[in-house]
């Protein structure tokens, strides 16, 4: 059984995510390690603060303190969102890290050494008012397409056309707002990406039938349009240090490696965070996990559209040109945005819902659900409140929730706080059994597939086959006629508690504890539901005590929506 390793894209340090960022990479990625732990396999969930980069220092002048410390709160304060969301990442590290900085001087020097970095004289934007070039993103000014005055020097976020810091009307500096800059030359190390064209068109070509369609064609159009020589220097103060070993003068003026060079380096560097935290006594073989292991380990990649080229192409040249047999990713499952009422979320315009407000107006359990079953796979999906409140109320209050708070309820009323016993199961038993395991079958495949949307209706329509089979027996009726009867119904029903309790997990994991502790079993170790203990529904046996616990999905009002609208706005974008 291969182990499978599983990354999601890096967010960026400077400041908390929105809704969009978490189902576009992480919570996607944690839904299908939960589910590979639970089948069994040996998994490695591997994260990381993307820490480097131009708005990192500019965020930290903004807050009057050093960049350092600027990206150790930020981290903390992300890490602690990503908790609140139950991500269970087996380690989520920092690319600030002395790993990283070790394994990307090695992956630039092993580049340098087979002819895939050279070093070019450029002509780069310089501010004498603060003695030093400006990187595109300290460069702001007038976007001459659209007229919009905050344009940064590499993107107008307003009309999203790529700029070049020279095109900028008015340009000044992000640092002094010093108009007076001048275009001097200066010299920065450039990834020929061009030499390995060939090289990573073969290696997409045995790879892109098996992604997503937006994967495969994302990767496709860079190579079509040619690799360009990328520079994979900046003139910033926080970054991973060209080695001086070997580029002294490039060392001595303060070069540092430029972000994307140094992220996706970071999921290995990350790793070996795993390692060198590992508790007393315990030993992690970090390289195990990307040296030599094309055989031994399955790679799966969770990321926006927007990132797919650097992972698909710009990752795997710098990969290939190393000459060195580090593990490439096997399958790279992509997403759409996620839009706020048609309008793109935006975390420097504040615009739409953000994780850490989320997770103050409700707990966790309702976005994760909401968000994979609205996941935007095939294409972009939009958040409204309208939807959202819909969602929660019919899926996860009427069905799941109401389902074991009536069965639980009733059967306390009736028979007492133990699971009562019944007849032998009968015919609509069996055709339950039969219509579980052939939903859990279902459920299992769109899991596999990482099909999240359809996941989610397939673990839907397990939570409904429970409240239409409560709906032909009655059990209320039956009571009054035939006890024993009502005893099998309401045992059965508990059954399907339980079963609901252990698959739910990847997508509910806190509500499905609750639901597990509801019956008292205490060799219950269970991971997961095979076909004939679905179809059999007797984990939880005639006898088992059990409680009846808080209601686990609280219906959402008119009011509630009023609130939510009023508080984030409900227009369209």
């Amino acid at each position: 059984m291969a182990r499978h390793l599983i990354t999601s894209a890096l967010p960026y340090i400077n400041g908390i995510k929105h809704l969009g960022n978490m189902v576009g990479s992480m919570l996607p990625a944690d839904v299908y390690a939960r589910y590979l732990r639970q089948r069994g396999h040996d998994v490695l969930y591997i994260c990381a603060t993307d820490e480097h980069g131009t708005p990192a220092e500019l965020a930290a002048k903004e807050r009057g303190v050093p960049v350092g410390e600027f990206c150790a709160q930020a981290h903390d304060a992300q890490k602690a969102v990503y908790d609140g969301f139950a991500l269970a990442f087996d380690y989520f590290g920092r690319s600030s890290s002395p790993q990283n900085v070790e394994i990307t001087q090695h992956f630039a020097r092993k580049l340098n050494e087979n002819g895939f970095i050279e070093e070019r004289a450029i002509r780069q934007v310089y501010s004498p008012a603060d003695g030093r070039f400006l990187p595109d993103r300290y460069v702001e000014g007038t976007c001459p397409h659209c007229g919009y005055d905050k344009a940064r020097g590499d993107q107008c976020e307003n009309c999203t056309r790529v700029l070049d810091p020279t095109d900028l009307i008015e340009p000044r500096s992000a640092i002094s707002g010093s108009t007076d800059l001048e275009v001097r030359e200066t010299k920065h190390l450039f990834l020929l990406q061009s030499k390995l064209q060939h090289e990573v068109e073969a290696w997409v070509a045995r790879h892109e039938d098996d992604w997503p369609q937006l994967a495969s064609s994302i990767a496709r159009k860079w190579l079509t349009e040619g690799l360009h020589d990328r520079a994979i220097t900046r003139d910033l103060d926080w970054g991973v240090p060209v080695p001086a070993d070997t580029w002294p003068e490039l060392a001595a003026e303060g070069k540092v490696f430029y972000v994307w060079f140094d992220a996706p380096i970071e999921y290995i560097g990350a790793t070996k965070e795993w390692a060198d935290a590992a508790p007393a006594g315990e030993t992690r073989d970090w390289k195990s996990w990307w040296y030599e292991a094309d055989d031994t380990v399955r790679y799966t990649e969770f990321m926006a559209k927007d990132n797919v080229p650097f992972h698909t192409v710009m990752f795997p040249a710098t990969e290939l040109g190393v000459r060195e047999p580090w593990k490439k990713v096997d399958y790279v499952k992509a997403f759409n945005w996620l839009t706020y009422y048609g309008g793109k979320f935006s975390t420097s315009q504040k615009r739409g819902v953000f994780t850490d407000q989320a997770l103050d107006i409700l707990p966790a359990d309702y976005w994760r659900y909401f968000l994979i079953a609205n996941a935007p796979e095939s294409d972009d999906s939009s958040f409204t409140w309208e939807h959202f409140t819909a969602t929660v109320n019919k899926d996860l209050a009427d069905t799941l929730g109401n389902f074991v708070n009536r069965v639980l309820s009733f059967s306390r009323k009736r028979f007492g706080d133990d699971v009562p016993a019944g007849g032998a199961p009968g015919a609509a038993e069996e055709r339950l059994g039969e219509e579980i395991a052939r939903l859990l079958a279902e459920y299992e495949e769109q899991m596999e597939a990482l099909q999240f949307r359809k996941a989610a209706a397939a673990l839907r329509a397990l939570w409904s086959a429970g409240n239409s089979y409560l709906e032909e027996k009655a059990p209320w009726l039956e009571i009054k006629t035939d006890k024993d009867a009502a005893a099998l119904t309401l045992r059965t029903a508990m059954n399907l508690i339980h079963l609901y309790a252990v698959v739910s997990e990847p997508l509910i994991p806190a509500s499905a504890a609750v639901m597990r502790k509801a019956f008292d079993l205490p060799d219950d170790t269970a991971a997961w539901v095979t076909a004939d203990e679905a179809k059999a529904l007797a984990a939880v046996p005639a006898g088992t005590s059990f409680t009846v616990p808080p209601v686990l999905f609280a219906k959402l009002t008119d009011e509630d929506l009023a609130t939510y609208k009023e508080r984030f706005g409900g227009d369209e974008g």
